[in-house]
Parts: structure tokens; C-alpha cells; sequence
């Protein structure tokens, strides 16, 4: 009898994989990076090959982690990096270009015409999503437009478009399908219809040939070829990575919100049957879909969040490891005036302006790199906090506490801050590996494997719970401040025509 689950968690920056027993406790764990390729300022792709050999090596890795066979796996769900755009031959395979991540900004310009022209209404009505080069749409067409042949191939039905999520089912099962999460982040897919939307793909110039078929979160969507892990197993779980770490978190009713800390950050409330329109800039999107029709939430998204501790790593040199951070930033009280507002990308959510750029603010000759240390670790909880603002206003809800997870949520110095801001509770979970335990539980439960989803809350436990403690005016205070700051990143590059 099938005694676990096998969630692949295909990030940015690295490849996961995660062995699950019943009680959703990680029984073995494997993980690669992969190389990050810049041909340009504001341009970032992948090597799909890369994504698709770091994937598969892991899953396999894992396995062998934890010391079962591919007999006892009962299914095997993805949660994968969301709107980075991979486009593929069906004959052979093979990308016809590097994927390009959803933290490029060379379709900006794009963008910037398309909303001149008058059809940002329509898009938030049918997809939910802000006119922005994060979402896949722009960047697809930016391949069919700039590799030779593409767009008469697509058309022809040679190539095949996919979110990540659909290359590696692609890879593992020769399928060509997603999940309506994934498909409601590309700004082609009306999530009130629940279909690829024709007025979109016309607007877009993108043929309806290339795209993939939809489906639930949860659900059988093919099985392994054999030579893979040693024997078929069934993918009975898809959704991008956020929405399952929802799901992961319980999140399972109105009002409940999580936030994920990872390459960037990404707050999501789920606001039951219904999409909300947001007044204040946030995405409505699809959660997940079990079968029974879908559930919405509510999304704000920060480009740039543990990212920035990689910068302070790798850019500055500043520490030689992400783990020396938080040792950092404690040796000093506070950030002594140092705000640093990490827009390398741009600003997502609810700022969204494509033309703003990193601001250090507040230097002095006093200034050391612990200061720095410190105002990266807090300028992710500003971010997030002011998300959560508007969130609050959109919804109509009073966000009771926050849970959180990703690889920035071990930083006790980070979620005691963000409770700070938020004034709420914020809560860190025992278990944190949350986006891969959402896919596993969208697969178990379509598998059987878990009954219900009263069964999967019960797996839910508290690790620790941050109360605020910095006095209410100085919250406030600090919290103006950083608007003070954000307004200096604001449009400084200079607007290409596209």
C-alpha cells in the first residue's frame, strides 16, 4: 500500500523535492541550484533543460532520502515558480528559447502601450491581473515575435507554450496540460469563464494552438513514464507555487491569509467563491480548484524579498552565507536611519510601477554593514505590510493574523518586525515547507490518500507565534519613513518605446 507523497517544488532559484507521510511530516529532502542567466539589465531567463534535469534528479534523490521506492508513492504533485514562460517543440522537445522568469521587465514598454491604449479595464475584468510584464502573456509573445518562425509555427500547432508547471508535466507524463492556477497567471485566461479567453488572445496576437489544456488543481494529470523513478507514478496535483502554499497553510476558509517569503514575497487571502475586484491594485486569482469549481484569492506580490539577502551575499559580499544575516542585523539595535528599498525589478504590488529602481536612503558616516543587513531583513516586512493594508480595505476583511513560510520565515528577527507592522499576530507554522505540502495534499486528496480536507487541517500545528511589542507610535513612525524612501525608487528609469 502506497505510503507517501512526492511533491516536486520547482522555485526560482533551486529545484526541490519533498517526501510526505500522512501526518505531513517531511520524510526526505533534496534540493539543486540552477544557474540564473542576465543578458541584459532587467532581463532574467532559465535554461529549461536545467529546470527540467535539476527536477528530475531531485525527485529522485528524495526518494532515496527517505528510503522509499517509486512503489510507495501513492502520487506525485508540483508546485512550480509561476508566469516564467517556456515555449517548446511538440516533435522534438527541445525550447525554441530560454524561459524567461517572471522577474523580467523587457516587455515593459509593452505594457506601457497596451494599458495606453485603454485595455487595463478589460484585463482586470476577465483575468484579475494588473497590465504588467510579471504575467506570462507579454513575455510569450515577446518569443513568438523575436525567434524566427515562431509565430507561423505556433500557429501551425508546432510549438507548444507552457508555464513551468506544464514543462515538466511535458517531461514526466508527454502532456500538455495546467492547472487553473497557473493558467490564471498568465493574462490570457478569464477566471470568471474559465477558459483561455479569445478576446485576450487576439489582443495579444497569441494563437490558441499553442496553449495548453486546463484543468483542476486536483485531479489526475498523467502518469510517469517508467524509466523516471523506476516505475509509473500519477501527477494528481498541479497548482503554482503560492496557491498551494495556501493551501498548505489550511487556508481553507474566507479571511484566512498566509505569506510566503521567498525570492520574492507573496501575500494571499482566500476570499471564497467569488473574485474580488481590487480597488488598491491587488490581483484577484484563482487559488485552486478541487474539482468542485473554483476558489479565489486575493494577491499582492513583492519582487524582490529574500532576494535581497542574496544581493547583500553575492552583489556586496556583505556575508558569505544567508544564514549570517539575522546575527548581523542583532549586533546593532536598529537600522539607525538606513532604509533600503530593494526595487531591482521594479515595484510589484500594490505600487506596481515597472520603472523603479533600488534606493539606499539615510547613509552616514556612521553607517556599517550590519545597518544594512538590518534594513534588508525590514524592508521585506514593509512590503508585505503594505500589502496586507490594502488588503484589509479590498476585502472588507480584518485580517485576524498572518501565517507565514519559505526559507525567510527561520528568521525570527523578520517575523517579529513584520508583527510589528501588521499590529496582528503572525504565525510560523512546525512544519514551513508549505508550497510543497500544498501540492502534496491537492494530489493525496485527489488520490485518496488523505480523506478530506478536515483531515489535512489536522496536520496543522503551531511552531511559534510573534506578538507586536514596538509601541504603536513608533510603528507609525517608522512606517512613514519607509514611505519616504519608496518614494525616491519611484519611476527612475528612463521609458523605452517598444
Amino acid at each position: 500500500m502506497p505510503q507517501v507523497i512526492l511533491a516536486l517544488d520547482q522555485g526560482t532559484t533551486s529545484s526541490r523535492a519533498i517526501v510526505f507521510d500522512r501526518a505531513g511530516r517531511p520524510l526526505g529532502v533534496a534540493q539543486r541550484e540552477f544557474p540564473q542567466v542576465f543578458p541584459r539589465p532587467g532581463w532574467v531567463e532559465h535554461d529549461p533543460q536545467a529546470i527540467w534535469d535539476t527536477q528530475l534528479a531531485v525527485g529522485v534523490e528524495a526518494l532515496t532520502s527517505a528510503g522509499v521506492a517509486a512503489s510507495d508513492v501513492a502520487a506525485i504533485g508540483i508546485a512550480n515558480q509561476r508566469e516564467t514562460t517556456v515555449v517548446w517543440e511538440r516533435a522534438t522537445g527541445r525550447p525554441i528559447h530560454n524561459a524567461i522568469v517572471w522577474q523580467d521587465r523587457r516587455t515593459a514598454a509593452m505594457c506601457d502601450e497596451l494599458t495606453r491604449a485603454g485595455h487595463a479595464r478589460i484585463v482586470q475584468q476577465k483575468t484579475g491581473l494588473v497590465i504588467d510584464a510579471y504575467f506570462s502573456a507579454t513575455k510569450l509573445r515577446w518569443i513568438l515575435d523575436h525567434v524566427p518562425g515562431a509565430r507561423g509555427r505556433a500557429a501551425r500547432g508546432e510549438l507548444a507554450f507552457g508555464t513551468v508547471d506544464s514543462w515538466l508535466l511535458w517531461n514526466l507524463c508527454a502532456e500538455h496540460v495546467t492547472d487553473v492556477t497557473n493558467a490564471s497567471r498568465t493574462m490570457l485566461y478569464n477566471i470568471r469563464a474559465g477558459d483561455w479567453d479569445d478576446e485576450l488572445l487576439a489582443l495579444l496576437n497569441i494563437p490558441r494552438e499553442v496553449l495548453p489544456t486546463v484543468r483542476p488543481s486536483s485531479g489526475v494529470f498523467g502518469t510517469t513514464k517508467p524509466a523516471h523513478f523506476g516505475a509509473p507514478i500519477p501527477v494528481a496535483g498541479v497548482a503554482g507555487d503560492q496557491q498551494a502554499a495556501l493551501f498548505g497553510q489550511t487556508c481553507f476558509e474566507r479571511g484566512l491569509a498566509k505569506n510566503t517569503y521567498g525570492t520574492g514575497c507573496f501575500a494571499l487571502m482566500n476570499t471564497g467563491n467569488a473574485p474580488v475586484d481590487s480597488r488598491h491594485r491587488l490581483v484577484s486569482t484563482v487559488a485552486w480548484d478541487t474539482g468542485a469549481g473554483p476558489t479565489y484569492a486575493l494577491e499582492g506580490s513583492v519582487f524582490i524579498g529574500g532576494a535581497v539577502v542574496q544581493w547583500l551575499r553575492d552583489g556586496l559580499g556583505i556575508v558569505a552565507s544567508a544564514a549570517e544575516i539575522e546575527p548581523l542585523a542583532r549586533s546593532v539595535p536598529d537600522c539607525a536611519g538606513v532604509y533600503i528599498v530593494p526595487a531591482f525589478a521594479g515595484l510589484g504590488a500594490p505600487h506596481w510601477d515597472q520603472y523603479a529602481r533600488g534606493t539606499i536612503t539615510g547613509i552616514t558616516r556612521g553607517t556599517t554593514k550590519a545597518h544594512f543587513a538590518r534594513a534588508a531583513i525590514e524592508s521585506i516586512a514593509f512590503q508585505v505590510a503594505d500589502i496586507l493594508d490594502v488588503m484589509r480595505l479590498d476585502s472588507g476583511i480584518d485580517i485576524r493574523e498572518l501565517r507565514v513560510d519559505g526559507g525567510a520565515a527561520a528568521n525570527n528577527l523578520l517575523l517579529q518586525f513584520q508583527a510589528d507592522l501588521l499590529r496582528i499576530p503572525v504565525v510560523r507554522p512546525k512544519v514551513t515547507e508549505t508550497t510543497a505540502l500544498g501540492a502534496a495534499y491537492f494530489a493525496g486528496l485527489a488520490t485518496g490518500f488523505w480523506a478530506s480536507t478536515a483531515q489535512v487541517s489536522a496536520n496543522w500545528a503551531v511552531d511559534h507565534r510573534f506578538e507586536p511589542a514596538l509601541p504603536d507610535a513608533d510603528a507609525r513612525h517608522r512606517r512613514e519613513r519607509w514611505s519616504s524612501a519608496l518614494s525616491r525608487a519611484r519611476d527612475w528609469v528612463e521609458h523605452d518605446t517598444p
